[in-house]
């Protein structure tokens, strides 16, 4: 069972939850209503953004839709800054960062201050100079748009929790699991800060998930063709200003700019959904939407999903949605009030696409879908239809195990309470070496 301070943490939470949820559901719709939407709650604590490597792991804000106030949170971990493994001399004692004067020249010898002392025709000099790596606080400033050598990382999709209505992707809980998911898994997170419910109900969350998926595809295609003007407009040898680029860029694009830190250390080819709560049921949906436009998206591709403790539900009740009907933090008379804010009144349905993932003639099918963890909680009345869809993914062959924790509850993996909880430390080190089976460029021998 769960420990005694969960218990009464749960009480706490349930109560402000409901209280919260009937003051919306009584805000009449024409107040509420609001196409810019927002992506964040006044009463829930966010932590701001910090480009210094931080704990690890550099973190920016970008708004990336000009018509809402859909925007992403980047975390960027330092491992991206080395450069692409290879074996030391065995001759050369190695130094320790004190003592070694060459210290970020070693580390990151593909960047900046870029090659000091390298001779012109070093072809680790790139055709554009790094732009001051970092500052005198430590702070990631940034670098070229495609800084040669430079190592690439699979980017992770992070679609955060809250019922559809609170949650937001710079909280201080989200922020502390996407750091460990960029440590853990060596990759760059992008947290979507979608649109939230009532002011925004159905699809807007599922349009915004989709949305930043193709920006990130959009992003890939502007990197490489500032590649190709960098290393082909002039000659090979040429060189062009920063300004140069950006307003070619600009010409050909619009608004449209690079964003460096993608350009420079993500891989969008290696791209995995990770969707928490609520946020399952948008990366669920984006998978399948990745599934019916296959190369359209190109280069994006999405070779995996993680669902934790994902937010289905359904017309006729499994035996946990009657066992744990009331069970902690979030109970199920909660979680329909959530989907009634989220959901068109017109369109309410257990049974709705956005909650029921088994749903009959649901496209596409089944056995085109890509691999897919499915993380429950033993104490989570949602558990059994999480189980039920992870087995019909099963009968067509794809590779979808289900992890359940014992005692643990809706959420143990990232509320704030429960971050640092073992529990909470297990799953994500768990996810990190089943996600590594499908990022890894040299496969990954552990299999569930």
């Amino acid at each position: 069972m769960p420990s005694v301070a969960v218990k009464l943490y749960s009480v706490f939470f349930k109560f402000l939850l409901k209280h919260r949820l009937q003051n919306r559901i009584q805000t009449p719709l024409d107040q509420s209503s609001n196409p810019y939407g927002v992506t964040t709650r006044p009463e829930e604590s966010v932590s701001a953004s910090n480009p210094s490597f931080t704990d690890g792991v550099a973190t920016k804000d970008i708004h990336i839709d000009p018509f809402t106030s859909l925007s992403i949170r980047i975390f960027l971990p330092e491992s991206s800054l080395s450069p692409p493994e290879q074996p030391e001399p065995k001759s050369k004692p190695k130094l320790s960062q004190q003592d070694d004067p060459n210290y970020l020249i070693h580390r990151r010898n593909s960047y900046g201050p870029p090659n000091i002392g390298a001779p012109k025709n070093d072809p680790r000099r790139s055709s554009f100079e790094v732009l001051n790596l970092r500052s005198e606080n430590n702070a990631y400033r940034g670098y070229s748009p495609f800084p040669q050598n430079c190592r690439k990382l699979p980017i992770v999709l992070q679609f955060h929790g809250g019922g559809w209505v609170s949650g937001s992707n710079d909280s201080v809980a989200n922020d502390f699991f996407c750091r460990r998911i960029a440590k853990l898994c060596d990759v760059i997170v992008v947290a979507v800060g979608y649109r939230l419910a009532p002011e925004n109900k159905y699809p807007a969350a599922f349009e915004d998930g989709l949305k930043v998926l193709n920006w990130l595809g959009k992003q890939a295609n502007l990197a490489e063709c500032s590649k190709s003007m960098g290393s082909g407009a002039r000659g090979v040898g040429a060189e062009f200003t920063k300004a140069e680029v950006q307003r070619h860029i600009v010409d050909a694009f619009g608004a449209s700019m690079v964003e460096p830190w993608l350009a420079a250390h993500g891989d969008p080819s290696r791209c995995v959904l990770l969707g928490v709560s609520c946020g399952a049921n948008i990366a669920d949906y984006v998978a399948r939407k990745a599934v019916e436009a296959g190369r359209l998206l190109d280069p994006v591709k999405v070779v995996a999903q993680v669902l934790m403790y994902p937010f289905f539900i359904g017309n006729v009740p499994t035996q946990s949605e009657i066992k744990l009907a009331n069970s902690y933090f979030y109970d199920k008379a909660m979680c329909l009030l959530a989907w009634k804010l989220f959901l068109p009144e017109e369109e309410f349905s257990l049974d709705h696409p956005a909650a029921n993932p088994l749903i009959p003639n649901r496209s596409p099918p089944l056995k085109l879908m890509p691999p897919t963890l499915t993380v429950v909680a033993e104490h989570d009345w949602m558990r059994d239809r999480a189980i039920a869809y992870s087995e019909a993914l099963r009968k067509v062959n794809v590779d979808a195990p289900v992890l359940e924790y014992k005692d643990a509850v809706h959420e143990f993996a990232t509320l704030d309470m429960l971050l640092k909880t073992p529990q909470a430390e297990a799953c994500a080190e768990d996810i990190a070496i089943w996600v590594k089976k499908y990022i890894s460029l040299r496969g990954h021998e552990f299999s569930y």
